[in-house]
């Protein structure tokens, strides 16, 4: 049997690039004969004469005000005839890949039957200038749809096809074919059904798509092109047929498929317009020929394609690439759908009843929908209005704080230095929240809740640790200057606190108080303060000698109740990534957390510059380009929602694990209770260890939020996880405190990343000074 089959196999290959009709007109002697050699040797040829209705259909059409019968049209085509012999009369089309015969009408008469029922839409007029047309395709997916549609429009006299591919399995759910087409060229298949349709419509391919050493032919071989639609997945080929068809004046249509969208470049009305409606004018386009894998290429798609303007589902699936999926999805509705559009908008360009360019949308979810189907949810930042000078005051007074015997006041340039060295320490999300005032001999430090979270500040202990950072900073700065401090923080802090600190200065240590004066336990980390970042750098793996980690954890220690877990076992830390990369998953994947995210990232230097708080991603975030895309997509709480759904998001774990395997070793800030207090001296102690750890070189990033969402899974009067999320967060956090052996005894606090990196290209911004120091 095997034999058997390959033998067909072998036999039928003979005929794969075949897809030319071959034309017999039995009224010449030569035509005849060769009809009746091919018919003498191949007895597996199905003949079709449907040619008495085609007959029919033409004295009907020429004859609209008679009401024919049955018999008296049947009679009026057989006299239409003549005396000419009727199987001489028309034309035979022989199919070769189809082994079919089939007798129609001659090619005036058939284009004027088959094109009847178009008219007045495109009236005999404009058919005739139409004829004259000539449109190219380059890419047969969404383009063998609007290939076919010209062709049974006939908005064109010739199709010129160019695609190097074949026919897949995988193109059957947008593509219009056959599993025998498995294997064929898509030129091929394309013109094998154009020319079924329509087999005096003239097909011109190139099946190996559109290249440097074809495109003079493509354009203008046999007479200029008169529209170039372009639809193809080469990136470098969107360029430089473009630019081939800018120089030659020759208007571009493209199409998406998603939400309709279209493109229009009228190149024939002015050769100066920019390509792509200038999406891409910021790029280096004498590059794009040098971009082999996703990274380099998709810089170019992406503003090309217009992903801020493609429907949501489409963005969520972005997601998805590599993940669940290997590439973007299409369907053949959209696909149709765009093979209508680019039609229309052809013919009217043809016939000079469009000039204008642009970029359309033909959304049919937007234009067909439900009248009561609810809007799409934004993302909701909870704003306050910032803490006044006159409700500091006030809160200061309330609390009728004395001075201390020995305290000194200090001059204004004393206190900004102190302040702008406080105002380095790090805070969550960059979102600086410490307010100061300098009032009577003392300082006091304020938390000013500009900014509510909605998930990553459980009971405000995300930002109070930041305050204490701070705090560190300048209690070391001023021992620099020589002064003696002493910190009261308020006992009891809770969420609800204004007033978190209140430091004096001293000259020298009053034995009267000396048990509150702050200890001289790391000075020489001073000069580090300036010097200290957050570096959020993707690198190699280096080991870090344990000589090295073992001095930051003795230095977290001298915090009371701090402690710094250490982990460089390189199997432990990578199953440590797998956990908190699903965790940071689903700070995207919660509402509060995307809202969050959207209130925390800032996404041009416009935003860095004006806003001066928050995380600049493209400056101090290391990310790839497909990784930048897929951060800004998820921007787009409707996206995520649709990853909710179908229970999918694996590409947002992908940053993380990238953190942790770069990662020399882990480290896990402990304190011993979940309270406002204790989160503030774990500010402390994290600031010392980085200080340190900088000091020595050694690079920290908080790399993971987890720490912050197991907090609020465990702490908050309602955490705002769903169902399946809660369940899923709490598994996770078991895994967590087996990989860190934890226990009740320790509550975790940050997630510190520590390895060897180049410094960041670029450092966080900061408030200017008078925007967070008063003196009242």
């Amino acid at each position: 049997m095997k034999k058997k089959l390959d033998s067909f196999i072998k036999r039928n290959k003979t005929l794969d690039e075949i897809c030319s009709p071959v034309f017999f007109r039995l009224s010449d002697s030569s035509d005849k004969i060769k009809l009746e050699t091919l018919l003498d040797s191949n007895i597996n040829i199905t003949v079709f004469d449907e040619l008495i209705g085609q007959l029919e259909e033409l004295v009907k059409s020429q004859n609209p005000r008679i009401k024919f019968t049955k018999e008296s049209l049947n009679e009026a085509a057989k006299k239409y005839v003549g005396d000419t012999q009727f199987e001489e009369y028309g034309v035979w089309v022989y199919y070769p890949w189809a082994t079919r015969l089939v007798h129609v009408l001659d090619e005036k008469e058939f284009v004027y039957v088959r094109t009847n029922r178009n008219q007045y839409k495109i009236t005999p007029e404009e058919e005739e200038l139409l004829a004259q047309k000539k449109i190219g395709v380059i890419g047969l997916s969404v383009g063998k749809a609007i290939a076919l549609t010209i062709a049974m429009e006939r908005i064109c006299g010739e199709i010129r096809i160019a695609d190097f591919d074949v026919i897949e399995l995988s193109n059957l759910n947008r593509i219009q074919t056959g599993v025998q087409n498995f294997g064929i060229k898509k030129t091929v298949a394309v013109a094998r059904e154009i020319a079924e349709i329509d087999p005096f419509l003239k097909v011109t391919t190139y099946p190996a798509g559109l290249t440097e050493e074809n495109v003079d032919d493509f354009f203008l071989k046999d007479g200029r092109l008169d529209i170039c639609i372009e639809v193809c997945d080469g990136l470098y080929t969107k360029i430089f047929s473009r630019q081939k068809a800018q120089s030659l004046g020759i208007p571009v249509v493209m199409n998406s498929s998603d939400r309709g969208t279209t493109d229009i470049e009228r190149y024939d009305l002015n050769r100066d317009r920019p390509l792509l409606h200038g999406l891409i004018d910021h790029l280096d386009l004498n590059l794009v020929k040098q971009a082999k894998t996703n990274e380099e290429k998709v810089p170019y798609l992406l503003p090309m394609l217009g992903v801020e303007t493609s429907s949501t589902r489409l963005k969520a699936s972005m997601l998805e690439i590599e993940q669940t999926i290997t590439t973007w999805p299409q369907l053949a509705s959209g696909v149709i759908l765009g093979g209508g559009i680019v039609t229309d908008v052809c013919r009217r360009i043809l016939l000079g009843q469009l000039q204008d360019s642009g970029r359309y949308f033909v959304d049919l979810e937007e234009l067909i929908r439900d009248k009561n189907k609810p809007d799409p949810v934004e993302t909701k930042l909870i704003l306050s209005d910032s803490i006044t000078d006159e409700e500091m005051l006030e809160i200061i007074k309330s609390y009728n704080i004395p001075e201390l015997n020995g305290q000194i006041l200090l001059n204004r340039l004393q206190v900004e230095e102190l302040v702008k060295y406080a105002c380095m320490a790090p805070s969550g999300a960059n979102i600086q929240s410490w307010q100061w005032v300098h009032h009577g001999k003392s300082i006091y430090l304020f938390r000013n809740d500009i900014y509510t979270a909605g998930l990553l500040d459980c009971k405000k202990t995300t930002m109070i640790n930041g305050l204490g950072a701070a705090l560190e900073n300048l209690v070391l700065k001023a021992h620099e200057a020589k002064l003696e401090v002493i910190s009261e923080v308020l006992p009891d802090l809770d969420e609800n606190s204004k007033l978190i600190a209140v430091i004096r200065f001293f000259d020298q240590v009053n034995p009267e108080y000396a048990a509150k004066f702050e200890a001289h336990v790391c000075d020489e980390l001073v000069s580090t303060i300036p010097l200290r970042v957050t570096n959020r750098n993707i690198v190699e793996r280096q080991k870090i000698s344990i000589d090295r980690l073992l001095p930051l954890k003795a230095l977290a220690k001298t915090i009371e109740g701090a402690d710094l877990i250490l982990i460089d076992d390189e199997k432990l830390m990578d199953e440590i990534g797998e956990v908190t990369a699903k965790v940071d998953r689903m700070r995207i994947m919660h509402k509060g957390g995307h809202d969050d995210f959207h209130g925390e990232v800032r996404w041009n230097e416009n935003e860095v510059n004006t806003l001066l708080n928050g995380v600049d991603l493209l400056g101090t975030v290391d990310l790839t380009p497909t990784e930048l895309a897929g951060w800004t997509v998820a921007k787009n709480w409707n996206v995520i929602n649709h990853l909710n759904e179908w229970k999918l998001g694996t590409g947002l774990e992908k940053l993380q694990r990238k953190n942790v395997a770069s990662a020399s070793a882990l480290g896990l800030i402990t304190m011993p209770r979940f309270s406002n207090n204790d989160f503030f001296n774990a500010g402390r102690a994290l600031e010392r260890v980085w200080l340190a750890a900088n000091k020595d070189n050694i690079a920290v990033h908080t790399c993971s939020l987890s720490t912050l969402i197991f907090n609020t899974l465990a702490y908050a009067d309602n955490n705002g996880f769903t169902e399946y999320m809660e369940k899923e967060a709490w598994e996770l956090r078991k895994d967590f405190e087996k990989l860190f052996s934890l226990d009740a005894s320790k509550v975790d606090v940050l997630l510190l990343r520590f390895f060897i990196a180049p410094p960041p290209k670029r450092r966080s911004v900061r408030y200017p000074l008078d925007r967070v120091l008063s003196f009242l």
